[in-house]
């Protein structure tokens, strides 16, 4: 299963060791969740969010027809609720492996706060994490 809350610019950006889980894996869920601001999700004005996960969950399946064209892939628009999401997805799916590609710290949101932990926590199964910056590009790595 794999889980964005961003896509990345290229397939290229794409860590190797991201890409190889996915040349590997023969049965792939995709899932965008809807990610919107406290008062968008409290109101319930996630329209513009849901387009948003909308396209993402397209740039996705375009990446995994480039680099696994052979790769049997379902989608999903998530709930704009993460953890929600998560449950949905792993219930219908039962994946062996997720894999959450996040935003990186400078554009991170309020839902992603802690949300790799309790993903850990809640289905006890292997979680591959990868972060991407507001373009969709792997971070530099912070000088020492």
């Amino acid at each position: 299963m794999i889980a964005a809350g961003v896509a990345a610019a290229d397939v290229d950006e794409l860590p190797p060791h991201v890409r190889s889980l996915i040349d590997n894996a023969s049965d792939v869920l995709v899932l965008t969740p809807i990610i919107a601001s406290k008062l968008h999700l409290w109101t319930n004005d996630v329209d513009r969010e849901r387009h948003e996960a909308d396209e993402r969950l397209n740039a996705i399946l375009g990446d995994l027809a480039t680099i696994a064209p052979d790769l049997h892939v379902r989608a999903e628009l998530g709930s704009d609720v993460p953890l929600t999401a998560f449950d949905d997805a792993v219930r219908t799916f039962g994946p062996d492996h997720i894999l959450i590609a996040l935003r990186s710290a400078d554009h991170a949101a309020w839902q992603e706060e802690h949300l790799v932990d309790r993903v850990k926590r809640r289905y006890q199964i292997p979680i591959t994490v990868f972060e991407l910056d507001r373009e969709g590009h792997v971070p530099s790595p912070a000088p020492d």
